[in-house]
């Protein structure tokens, strides 16, 4: 019986991708592909994903360029692997893995090398994996900073508006450079 799990080394405009079956007694053999960053890229890798029957995927941290990828893979790849029939408990998880605790040998940087060490590295349990939390509380998180943003935004209108009519030695100065206020 196999165990396949995917590394993704993100980038920009490219990830590098390696599966592999993980309960082989003998050195891991990686199947390779690169695809792009843009979403049908994004949904190729999904469905090559799930031709590779892959368990579990682990990702580097890498800035910001992560989260469309988990987005995707969130959308196209985990849903299928979760409710198959016969999914393991671990079936359809995706990991999020700190880049500091995936550093590689000093020198030149190989793509499907440090892919493969993101596979070897969660199997040995050293990765120092990042929490992120499910669709619905990201989506609580952005709703809860938009409306404190927008609520600032209206105490410190609302708050030079005053100053500048209550204080005739600053009228000149801002209401001169507020569009509208005069």
């Amino acid at each position: 019986m196999s165990y396949r799990i995917a590394g993704i080394d993100v980038h920009k405009k490219m990830l590098a991708v390696v599966v592999s079956n993980v309960e082989v007694e003998s050195e891991f053999q990686f199947e390779r592909r690169m695809f792009g960053g843009n979403p049908e890229q994004l949904r190729l890798l999904g469905a090559w994903l799930l031709e590779q029957e892959a368990e579990e995927v682990v990702m580097e941290s890498t800035a910001q360029y992560w989260k469309p990828v988990w987005g995707a893979l969130e959308r196209y790849w985990k849903p299928i692997r979760e409710k198959r029939e016969g999914a393991k408990r671990r079936s359809g998880t995706l990991h999020l893995a700190q880049a500091q605790s995936n550093r590689g040998q000093r020198g030149r940087k190989k793509d499907f090398v440090d892919a493969e060490r993101l596979v070897k590295r969660l199997v040995a349990r050293e990765l120092t994996l990042s929490f992120v939390p499910d669709v619905e509380q990201r989506l609580w998180r952005a709703v809860t900073r938009k409306k404190y943003q927008l609520r600032r935004d209206l105490v410190r209108s609302h708050f030079w508006k005053r100053l500048t009519l209550s204080c005739p030695a600053w009228s000149p100065i801002c209401l001169a450079s507020v569009p509208g206020a005069c």
